[in-house]
């Protein structure tokens, strides 16, 4: 017979369970009720069908939306348990706990139903736009969808990722797995919100980015309480009140980045306040903002009230009765947020809409002036949240460092500032807006992205700022935010991306790959290609200058010769890269530029040839900077070499015996040259 304390840990066990299974039955019913509601409110599926024109029929109607929400709840709780398995439990010296590894293998089966739920809606989606029943579409239709059309690729790609999370979560049990399959599970939200209708409105900036932000941040919200949640009541384990308050931060930022979204997607769809109280889109909106204070309400009370009592019994039950409500109000938000995808909003004035706008968000802006840069500012919500989280993580390291009595260089802390100064001027003011009509406009943006932000930001140094910054984890062999960056930098995909030749091809070829094939024309053709490259500039940009002149340590260390070689060869073949555009017979990207008429601006061969030339004449500006920043830290380095050997020396010893040695040979050898010349 079981002791007694045997006995009682597992009736606890059991109780804790049944609740969790309570909890989730009324989320779930509680989401099926607030979606039907609000489909039927919204006019989604009680539309009037007009003999004679193709309809999809009730079971696409009712079966779109299901399949969607089904598809959202178990991305989310797929998230949620590689959340708590990954960051949430702590690890011992890489390795998951036998709690956390149970959790990866629940979230391979939540995977697996989100691949099933993303099949279908793939099948729903294509019922709907034929307006055939889902029978009569089954075959080579399905089949084209799926390959060809932007929407069907990314349900693919979704059913593909989440498969293969299901598939690999069988077998990791490691933290770095945990952490691999937690941002293939983020990744895999992302592509819906990029291809669907979002990436159609009028407002692309704010509502690409929006939607995706939303569908990030209220997975990790929803389906990291779940998971803990249910962790928390298995008989209150003893690392529940640390997931409880670690989860209790990333809530917070999860909450906030939910309000900006949603504030994003009303102001890119919604044209004027009215709207939002006249309109059915606008009242599902409206309900939506409702439950979203209560649900702030009900995680302020879990923040001051259970997150550092969960361990005990009566805090326990406090934990349960607010995690049911916030749970079972996330349902209802869930089940408005899918049925607001299939009410139609407010509709656009189609007179106002020209060619130009449906392709930019924006009409052709007028002559450029000193003026118009200053007020065309472009809103892109993705760089203005880069911006800000940069600046604000940065300046929070700077004053915890002050704070310890320790000093930061205020050099570093300008070229920082003075980085993301250039990233608002060149992306968001109405320098942005220029770029996307003129070649010579994008151009002088390209390179102002990729060879003098990273320079300013590389100056900086945040990594080493982050290290001397972020406290190490509480608990001794756990991975904190500095055990990650540390783990990070010290990974072989490091070894491999800060590779000399790895970093310099991909900075110098990029270019060349994009703008002599018809990629470019694919990328400025929608926000999301746009999006990318403007990212890839940056990212390969900072990449390829943190090997040459960054300050933070790294997996190598480059000689200083090897470095300036470097730095040459790239600069020569950026402006080659200038010349190659000049000397084009025929406009890059028609298929993109031709869509403009721009009665102010010269033809677009012209401009293009201006742009090859700001490629081949711009390129020196941020050459000389990094020149004169790597000749200072070569002497600077020099300098320190020459204080240490002359320490050793000193003290009778060498610091570099093999340098001693081979100098010693080399008098050997003039002492004995001397002595035959004798």
């Amino acid at each position: 017979m079981a002791p007694p304390e045997t006995r009682q840990s597992s009736d606890a066990r059991g109780r804790g369970v049944e609740t969790a299974a309570i909890i989730a039955v009324t989320a779930a019913a509680v989401c099926a009720i607030t979606l039907i509601i609000a489909l039927v409110a919204g006019g989604a599926v009680t539309a009037q069908v007009i003999p004679g024109l193709p309809d999809a029929g009730s079971l696409t109607r009712w079966g779109l939306p299901v399949s969607r929400v089904l598809g959202n709840l178990a991305g989310a709780l797929t998230v949620g348990l590689l959340l708590l398995a990954a960051v949430l439990l702590p690890s011992a010296k890489g390795a998951i706990g036998a709690q956390a590894t149970g959790y990866v293998r629940a979230a391979s089966w939540t995977a697996l139903v989100w691949a099933a739920a993303s099949g279908a809606r793939l099948v729903f989606e294509l019922s709907n736009i034929m307006g055939q029943v889902p029978s009569q579409i089954l075959g080579n239709e399905l089949t084209s969808y799926a390959g060809e059309i932007a929407e069907g690729r990314s349900l693919m790609f979704v059913i593909l990722l989440a498969t293969a999370v299901a598939l690999f979560g069988r077998t990791v049990d490691s933290a770095a797995g945990a952490m691999l399959l937690l941002g293939a599970a983020l990744f895999g939200l992302l592509p819906p919100a990029l291809t669907g209708h979002a990436a159609a409105s009028g407002n692309h900036e704010l509502a690409v980015t929006g939607l995706a932000l939303h569908l990030v941040a209220i997975s990790v919200w929803v389906g990291g309480l779940a998971a803990l949640t249910f962790h928390g009541l298995r008989a209150a384990p003893d690392d529940a009140p640390v997931a409880a308050e670690r989860f209790s931060r990333i809530a917070l930022w999860a909450y906030i980045g939910v309000a900006i979204s949603g504030t994003a997607s009303a102001l890119s769809r919604l044209y004027s306040v009215e709207q939002l109280f006249t309109t059915p889109y606008g009242l599902i909106m409206l309900a939506k903002i409702g439950l979203f204070a209560v649900l702030g309400a009900v995680g302020w009370a879990h923040r001051r009230s259970t997150v550092q009592r969960i361990g005990d019994g009566a805090g326990r039950v406090l934990f349960a009765r607010l995690a049911g409500v916030e749970l079972a109000v996330m349902g209802a938000v869930m089940g408005l947020s899918t049925a607001l995808s299939r009410t139609a909003p407010p509709p656009v004035d189609e007179s106002a809409v020209d060619p130009a706008t449906a392709i930019l968000g924006f009409p052709v802006p007028p002559p450029m002036s000193v003026q118009t840069l200053l007020t065309l500012w472009r809103p892109d919500l993705f760089f203005i949240m880069l911006v800000v989280v940069l600046g604000g993580l940065y300046a929070a390291g700077v004053v915890r460092l002050g704070r310890r009595g320790d000093s930061w260089p205020w050099s570093r802390v300008v070229s920082w500032y003075a980085g993301l100064a250039v990233i608002v001027a060149a992306l968001l003011s109405g320098f942005a807006t220029y770029s996307m009509v003129l070649f010579s406009s994008h151009m002088l943006q390209h390179m102002a992205i990729s060879m003098l932000v990273p320079v300013l930001l590389v100056l900086g140094g945040p990594v080493t700022l982050a290290l001397r910054a972020l406290k190490p984890a509480a608990r001794r062999g756990d991975r904190g935010p500095r055990e990650w960056l540390n783990a990070f930098l010290q990974s072989r995909y490091s070894h491999i991306v800060t590779h000399p030749a790895v970093a310099t091809a991909v900075f110098v070829l990029s270019p060349y790959a994009l703008y002599f094939s018809p990629l470019f024309g694919t990328l400025m053709n929608n926000h999301t290609g746009h999006l990318f490259m403007n990212v890839h500039f940056l990212l390969s940009g900072f990449l390829f200058y943190w090997i040459i002149i960054g300050v933070d340590p790294g997996p190598r260390k480059m000689p200083y010769l090897l470095r300036i070689v470097l730095l040459l060869l790239a600069m020569g073949m950026h402006a080659f890269l200038g010349i190659g555009i000049m000397m084009q017979s025929e406009p890059i990207a028609m298929d993109y530029y031709g869509n403009f008429d721009i009665p102010w601006s010269q033809d677009v061969g012209d401009d293009q040839y201006q742009g090859g030339g700001i490629a081949w004449a711009v390129g020196e500006i941020p050459t000389l900077l990094v020149t004169v920043a790597l000749v200072r830290q070569w002497a600077k380095d020099e300098e320190r070499t020459e204080r240490r050997r002359e320490r050793h020396s000193r003290r009778g010893g060498s610091e570099d015996a093999d340098l001693d040695a081979y100098n010693a040979y080399l008098q050997e050898l003039e002492r004995r040259s001397k002595q035959r010349g004798d």
